[in-house]
């Protein structure tokens, strides 16, 4: 047998558990619970739906709204609604593109950017948390595991 059958076999006989931890953190990324958390953490009264755009606008800014709305996976209308409260809290703007005046980009504004700081910090608090008793290689496997798998999914998509 060669070698390719059995890592596809192995692969196919796996894949379940693979697609299961996916599915499992995921879940626990996407929780309102640990959003919450995140959010308090970070003293921050920010309503739980606008705090990925914000952090999507500071990391990916200047950006449209389409683009942002098709990275969260949410409707157009709704993000455009979104960003527009985060302008009136004074954590982004609007402005014309620059590439294209009629396309209006959101940028992150320094009180954003102080808001993006402090989810950092807090991020970083629960991860120390949750990795503390990793070993320097095991955590150092996952990152590189996590960017092979990221890079991956980028570059075949299917």
């Amino acid at each position: 047998m060669s070698m390719r059958k059995v890592h596809s076999t192995h692969i196919k006989k796996s894949l379940p558990e693979l697609h299961r931890a996916l599915v499992d953190i995921t879940i626990l990324m996407n929780s309102p619970e640990r959003d919450t958390q995140l959010l308090e953490m970070a003293g921050l009264r920010l309503e739980r739906a606008l705090f990925p755009l914000l952090v999507g606008i500071e990391r990916r800014g200047p950006i449209g709204v389409v683009e942002l709305a098709d990275g969260v996976g949410r409707d157009y209308t709704t993000v455009s609604r979104q960003v527009a409260r985060l302008e009136e809290l004074g954590l982004v703007e609007r402005r014309s593109g620059a590439s294209d005046k009629r396309v209006r980009e959101a940028v992150i504004t320094p009180h954003g950017k102080q808001a993006t700081d402090a989810l950092d910090a807090a991020r970083e608090k629960m991860a120390l948390t949750l990795f503390r008793n990793w070993s320097r290689e095991d955590f150092d496997e996952l990152i590189r595991l996590m960017r092979m798998l990221a890079d991956g999914m980028s570059a075949n998509p299917a």
